[in-house]
């Protein structure tokens, strides 16, 4: 039994060369540097410090591995977009993002993190297109919902799901609170039919 609890970091990565061998099974979270990505894992695995949470957007530079058991994997990608960083860095960043995400063959679902009061940035977009093309599943979350009032939060989702179907694919929306965890439930739910999922590796 899938237990997210048990997530225990294995390593940091600059590139997917150093990571561990291509096999079992992975799942991504990716997202702008300032959506909450490391505060949604840590809610994930009722664990508060397993992915490092910063007031400064864009801590997480490279590829970091918490194993759930012998087979399978969450993978806190680096951030984008947002951070106040050399131009450099953020080129190397980005590499690393897109190296892994097209390579990587044992990859089973994309979780692709947003701030609810900026849903759909442009780099947002291209991800989901992207993975979408990779026959990927992905599921957007919508972080930092109790940022938002109920006819708001409620109206935004409309919103996004509205423009699900314009990327085609199996592409699903959720909103998310790492304060009071609401939508952790929904969350747990897609990551538990990904892992389970007996689909081929992707060539």
């Amino acid at each position: 039994m899938l237990n997210f609890q048990n997530a225990r970091f294995v390593t940091s990565a600059p590139d997917i060369r150093h990571l561990s061998a291509d096999e079992g099974m992975e799942v991504a979270f990716a997202g702008r540097s300032n959506a909450g990505k490391s505060s949604a894992l840590n809610v994930l695995t009722r664990q508060k410090s397993l992915a490092r949470t910063s007031k400064t957007p864009g801590r997480t530079q490279q590829i970091n591995v918490f194993a759930l058991d012998e087979k399978r994997r969450l993978i806190d990608l680096p951030g984008y977009g947002f951070a106040k960083v050399p131009l450099e860095m953020k080129l190397k960043w980005q590499q690393a993002l897109s190296e892994y995400l097209q390579a990587r063959k044992c990859l089973r679902g994309l979780v692709v993190l947003m701030d609810i009061r900026h849903p759909l940035k442009d780099l947002d977009q291209e991800l989901i297109h992207w993975a979408v093309a990779s026959d990927l599943p992905v599921l957007v979350v919508l972080t930092k919902a109790d940022k938002l009032k109920s006819g708001v939060r409620k109206a935004t989702l409309m919103k996004v799901q509205e423009a699900i179907p314009g990327f085609g694919g199996d592409v699903s929306v959720i909103t998310f609170s790492s304060l009071n965890k609401s939508g952790l439930a929904d969350m747990e739910h897609v990551l538990f039919q990904w892992f389970e999922a007996t689909a081929p590796e992707r060539s």
